[in-house]
Order: structure tokens, then sequence, then C-alpha cells
């Protein structure tokens, strides 16, 4: 029985499909599937021809390897529609060569699924002539925006310098020590006088007084940390008794001026006043008091003293110590007193010839001597010091008056640091 044909509209339709499916990337691609099937048969047909014609012929490298186990009588090859067709054909002349075509079933498999592009990147051709060993998979490639810090077998390692080490944290030492803290005020911190005597303040009470005298500036360091310091306790069980030359006076009266300097009352000598000892003449410059008494003898300080201050031409210091106890007046502190100024700075210019400094010199002239320093600052060490042992009188009422200005303006006594000291006999 004869079919009728179709409708001419279902003809047009069917050729149509036919054409875009001819058309279609997928068709291309099976098309070409196909004809590299075709190729690689015929390929190997020759191979195996010329093998049987020639057994001198060395086979190639992937028919020297031992073969794969067969684990059934079937072979799949996988393949997408993405993939390359000629590696496709490569593949399938591979499986041929590696004699899977003696296995009874080819099955070719082609999905529409496209594998990541790690995978689908073909793999070198020494990869592929190693059937037997498995695939190696790549790492996908980390994201631009993240930083991949180099693998630990490719990356450099650090090398380690001790030595850098340690310039480096001695660099970071000094940076550190040099830096500069703020300064707190400290206690201690230099007071600007009013009196101007001198630049800084000094005095025998509070926190400018003695013990902290070496810190108020540089220039008085000696203060605390000189070997040779006045005044000291002079112990007759440890002086040196014997002979001693006698001390030369060479006073005469003079014109003087009487100077309240904060510290002290002073009198500034002007004239010819001298004292020869050691060979040596010194000129008397100035004479000030102290209450109590600076000097001790055998652990006594007595009430008041003078100390009678010498200069040599080459700036060598002298100074004669008298010590006084409470009794009758002196004719030369009354002379003194009477001109004394009241205010700090303030001076009194006294009569021509008043003040005459043997009428406080004791008859007995013997004295201890010893080497030491000022008992004010600077404390400058390097002077000579001559205590005369008979003490000399003053009245209480004179004593009193001196006190109302300067209750006590004593310096401690200072360690002896095992220095002789001359007892004159």
């Amino acid at each position: 029985m004869n079919t009728p044909p179709p409708p001419a509209h279902q003809t047009r339709r069917s050729r149509a499909a036919a054409t875009g499916w001819l058309t279609s990337a997928r068709a291309r691609q099976v098309w070409a599937l196909a004809l590299g099937c075709l190729l690689c048969a015929g390929g190997w047909s020759v191979s195996r021809a010329a093998e049987k014609a020639d057994p001198a012929i060395k086979p190639t490298e992937a028919a020297t390897k031992a073969p794969a186990k067969k684990s059934s009588s079937t072979a799949t090859i996988e393949a997408s529609t993405t993939s390359d067709p000629v590696e496709l054909g490569n593949d399938i002349k591979k499986a041929l060569r590696d004699k899977l075509i003696d296995r009874k079933k080819i099955t070719l498999t082609v999905t529409d699924k496209a594998e990541p592009a790690s995978k689908a990147s073909p793999a070198p051709a020494s990869s592929r002539a190693k059937a037997a060993e498995p695939p190696v998979i790549e790492e996908p490639p980390a994201p631009a925006t993240k930083f991949r810090p180099a693998p630990a077998a490719t990356r450099p390692m650090p090398v380690f310098n001790p030595r850098d080490s340690r310039e480096y944290i001695r660099a970071k030492a000094a940076a550190l020590t040099t830096r500069t803290p703020a300064t707190p005020p400290t206690p201690h911190a230099p007071e600007r006088s009013t009196s101007g005597h001198g630049d800084v303040h000094w005095s025998y009470l509070g926190k400018t007084g003695p013990q902290n005298w070496g810190e108020l500036q540089p220039e008085f360091g000696t203060c605390a940390t000189g070997q040779r310091q006045s005044p000291i306790n002079i112990d007759d069980v440890y002086t040196l008794q014997g002979p001693a030359e006698a001390l030369q006076f060479n006073y005469q009266p003079s014109n003087a001026v009487v100077v309240n300097n904060g510290h002290t009352i002073q009198v500034n000598l002007q004239g010819s006043n001298t004292l020869t000892v050691r060979g040596t003449t010194y000129t008397l410059v100035q004479f000030h008091f102290h209450t109590p008494s600076e000097e001790q003898v055998n652990y006594r300080n007595y009430a008041m003293v003078a100390h009678l201050v010498h200069r040599s031409a080459d700036g060598q210091l002298a100074v004669v110590a008298v010590l006084l106890e409470p009794g009758v007046a002196s004719p030369l502190i009354d002379k003194v007193w009477t001109y004394m100024p009241l205010d700090v700075n303030d001076t009194v210019r006294t009569p021509a010839g008043l003040i005459d400094l043997t009428e406080l010199l004791p008859k007995d002239q013997r004295y201890y001597q010893f080497m030491g320093s000022l008992t004010t600052p600077p404390c400058t060490e390097g002077v000579l010091w001559m205590v005369l042992k008979q003490p000399m009188q003053v009245s209480p009422a004179q004593l009193r008056l001196f006190q109302q200005l300067y209750p006590n303006n004593a310096r401690p006594v200072q360690p002896l640091n095992n220095r002789p000291v001359r007892s004159a006999q």
C-alpha cells in the first residue's frame, strides 16, 4: 500500500529542522567526533599491518609498556560537546594503541556539561603518554583581590643574622634611652636669691640647707663629693702632738666695711693685715661669724666662732678660727655690732682705723692645723686651717644680738677621712 506523501508544509518543516540541527554547534561536534574515530581506526589498521609485514619495526613507547589489566570487555571514552575535536581524536587513537580495541565494545559518551577550567585544559604530552599514572589536579587560581603567599617550598627562607639582631636591640635601646621625658620640678631646684649674694640661694635649713648644697648647682658638687671638707671635730687623742711653728700675725688698725650678706655679718678690711706661716705670707681679706661654732673640739661646740680669711699672692687660702664663749664683752665685736647693717645686702662703712684685729686674738696662740675647705658653697678644698686652742669671750648681749639675725648659721661637721690634724704644743 502506497503511503501518501506528506503535505508540503510538513516537508518544509522537516527540512528546516534537519538543516538547523546540522548547522547547530552540537551537530558540528558530533560530526567532528565521528570523523576523528574513522581517521583513528584507519591509522590503527595501517600501523598493525606495517608491524605484521616488517617485525623489525620497533613498537611505540606506549606499546612497549605492559598492557593494563582488563577488568571488563567494554571500554568507555567520555567527552563533552565543549571538548576539542583534535584532542578527542588523540584520546581515541591512544585507546586503540593501548589495545583497548581488543575489547568487544567501545562506548563514546558525549555530554553537554562543561568541566572546570582547570580540568578542561589539555594535559602535557608527557602526562598523556603515561596512562598508568594518576592525573594531576591543579588548584584553581586564587581570586585577584586576595593576597596568596607563595608555597613554603618556593618561598625564600629568611636569613637570621645574630649580629644584626644584637645591633638592632642596641639601637632600639639607644633610641629608648635617648628619649627626653618631661622633667618634673625637683624639690632641690636652686632658688634665685634676692640678696644678690651669688646666683643661687643656699641656706642652713630646709631644702637649700647643707645636706643639699651639692645638688643646688654643678659648682657646688664638691660640697657633697669632697673628701677634705670643713668643719671637722678635733679629737685630741688622734692629733699629731708636738712642736709647731708660731703664727706671725701682723695686724694694723684698718678701715672696714660691714656687710649683711644674707648668711652672716661680714667685715671687709682695707689696709695691711698679714699672717705668715709655713714660709708663706697671707693677707687678711675679711672676717665673719657663725653661731654656734662650726668647729668642734673633743665633740664640743662653742657659742660662736670668728673666721679670719687670708689669701696669699698665688691665691692660696688660710683661715684662722677664733672660738668665742659667753663671758665679758669683746671690744672688737662691740665696734662691729655698732655698725651692723640691718637689711640684707646693706653695707656700712666704719670710721678710719676703727678695726684692729689684735683685739680678737688670744694671748696663747697655739693651734690645731689641718687641710680642709670653705664651710660655705662652693666648698672649695685646699684651704689651710688653724683653730686657736684658747677661746675668747663675748657677752651674752652681743651673742643675743647676732642670734636675733642668724640664730643658726653653722654647717655640720664633716668626715675626717683619715686626715692628719696637728696639735701645736
